[in-house]
């Protein structure tokens, strides 16, 4: 058996995250933390060294002892986490992640990665302070779309401590997902993308077009939480990968 690695292609390319590109000799780069990272997949160790990228990164987690555990699951499962080795879920800030994923509504990669871009100007991702400042106008002005009130109303309930981020950390899923569902334009999948990759709540599923189909096909539209409890993130992560790179691929559907 192959010693387990991350995978950086398949961790920082699979849209939880939208501040990572990749360079033609394989570098990439990225900004998190108001802190800029170059790493390639032959060398590691700016991650495995560093403590804050080592903590992004997911490093100290048994992703291996996870992999193993939902392989035990299912045939189909266990298909998909050998297919999917490599993929860790991200710590992201909080705060940027729920913006990111209203963002990211009704939108591609490319286009999402692009508003991103223009609203951090190159640097840190704004602050609910910041966006407030910036205001619904200047939010519709870089290309936010329908998107600015919702980033704007996070914003604002975020400042006011209408929802306290550190308090939603301590709820339970269902609690924290109404919680953030209170601002407006964010619905179940936008809460459990949030909570996923921004919050590390790993029994989260996110939910889409795609998923519902994936769940459909594959384990007969089964809720995703109740087949894989605590590992349900990681589980979505392997069945997303798995079924677009392999799956549909090789059954021509």
């Amino acid at each position: 058996m192959m010693e387990y690695r991350l995978d950086l292609a398949r961790t920082l390319d699979c849209g939880q995250a939208f501040r990572w590109t990749q360079s033609e000799d394989g570098l990439w780069q990225g900004t998190a933390g108001g802190k800029t990272l170059g790493v390639s997949q032959h060398d590691l160790s700016p991650v495995m060294e560093d403590a804050f990228w080592r903590n992004y990164f997911d490093m100290d987690f048994d992703y291996e002892g996870a992999r193993e555990a939902l392989a035990a699951s299912s045939p189909v499962m266990a298909k998909a986490a050998a297919f999917s080795s490599g993929i860790q879920i991200l710590n992201q800030d909080p705060w940027e992640a729920l913006c990111s994923f209203i963002i990211s509504q009704n939108n591609n990669i490319k286009r999402i990665k692009g508003i991103i871009s223009r609203l951090c100007c190159g640097g840190c991702f704004p602050t609910p302070e910041q966006i407030i400042e910036i205001g619904v106008p200047g939010l519709r002005a870089i290309g936010l779309g329908f998107r600015d009130s919702y980033v704007y109303d996070a914003a604002f309930r975020v400042h006011s401590g209408l929802i306290d981020l550190d308090q939603i950390k301590t709820l339970d899923v269902p609690e924290a997902t109404e919680a953030l569902k209170t601002i407006r334009g964010v619905g179940d999948k936008v809460a459990s993308c949030a909570l996923l990759y921004g919050f590390h709540r790993l029994e989260c599923f996110p939910m889409d077009v795609w998923m519902k189909r994936v769940m459909a096909d594959l384990f007969d539209g089964m809720d995703g939480r109740d087949l894989f409890g605590p590992l349900a993130g990681l589980a979505q992560q392997y069945l997303f990968f798995y079924a677009r790179e392999l799956y549909y691929k090789e059954n021509s559907i």
